[in-house]
């Protein structure tokens, strides 16, 4: 059975962007394949969390997969941090991963522009770092959203790059995995971009009805279309993204129909859009604050967690460091 490996950054509370794009993918795939899904609590330190936000960020990111449907059981969840031995094979790769190479990397030219004083050599290999979460585990699938497919290329280079020095076919080149055909791009609720933290245009799984009703309302717009099965702009296409997403397909025509003869009305299409997006948040939100609750039962899911992917990445290590010629513990 091929081997999944993802996480996401625990910078806060879930959203959508976060749903749709990537956790999804994680419950669709560990009945499918040995999955592994983590909180990647080190990958914060390039923006200097304080150190209660590492702590509760973490936790509450497991409380959302757990609510979300992934089963520790059959996809053990664990904290990059509990895992030493990822930090032993970054080691490795970044020995064999050249400046240039990470200097030309889009999501580190982006985020040096935007923490101009605080462009940290974690920064610089977070690459590198996110190839070892992966590798350590010789992985052969990672669900990702598009922003990251350069990152993905990165690992795949570092993965070839290894067994090209030692001659050797160790490390599989992991592929990119979408839940649907293509990566799914969730919009941001302000028009432009995808939806992000950073950015302040998201819906968060923890958001009550009340609060998503509201968010909706805001979205940007513009002044309705003006010719007959004309083209959307970006903004109500974004609009039509979620009613993709989130409502029937039936529901989607009727909308798509209102637009291309200019009947369209767009506080009936957010409404809509809100109640949908009601009905997928709402049951998720009941269950995110159970588990939040029984803090046991986290740390007993974390704790597991980490005692399987440090066999696994145990492994691969012991493999690797014979394969590059250091002693074996």
């Amino acid at each position: 059975m091929e081997k999944v490996v993802s996480g996401i950054r625990p910078t806060g509370n879930l959203h959508l962007g976060n749903y749709f794009g990537a956790v999804k993918s994680f419950v669709a795939m560990q009945s499918q394949y040995q999955s592994m899904f983590f909180i990647a609590d080190w990958h914060s330190l390039t923006t200097h969390p304080k150190p209660e936000n590492i702590q509760n960020s973490a936790r509450t990111i497991l409380a959302e997969y757990l609510a979300c449907g992934i089963d520790p059981q059959k996809a053990p969840i664990y904290v990059q941090s509990d895992v030493k031995e990822t930090l032993e094979l970054y080691l490795y790769l970044n020995m064999n991963t050249y400046l240039g190479e990470l200097e030309r990397v889009t999501t580190f030219k982006e985020k040096a522009r935007k923490q101009p004083d605080n462009v940290n050599a974690g920064l610089l290999t977070y690459p590198t770092l996110m190839a070892a979460d992966v590798l350590q585990h010789r992985a052969h699938k990672v669900p990702v959203g598009k922003d990251q497919e350069q990152n993905m290329e990165m690992m795949r280079k570092c993965a070839r790059r290894f067994n090209n020095i030692y001659g050797i076919e160790f490390f599989p080149e992991p592929q990119n995995f979408y839940f649907n055909a293509t990566a799914l791009k969730v919009p941001g609720l302000d028009g432009s971009g995808k939806m992000g933290k950073s950015e302040g245009n998201c819906i968060y799984l923890r958001d009550d009805d009340k609060t998503i009703r509201k968010k909706v309302m805001k979205a940007v717009t513009d002044n309705g279309p003006q010719e007959p099965n004309s083209k959307r702009p970006e903004v109500i296409e974004n609009l039509f993204t979620f009613l993709k997403i989130a409502s029937t397909p039936d529901t989607y025509q009727y909308f798509d129909e209102k637009w291309n003869d200019c009947t369209l009305r767009y506080g009936d299409l957010k409404k809509q859009i809100a109640e949908d997006l009601v009905n997928i948040v709402a049951p998720i939100r009941e269950k995110i604050e159970e588990y939040s609750a029984n803090t046991a039962l986290l740390d007993k899911v974390a704790k597991e967690g980490a005692d399987y992917a440090r066999q696994s990445a145990s492994e691969t290590l012991n493999e690797v460091r014979k394969i590059i010629g250091f002693r074996i513990y």
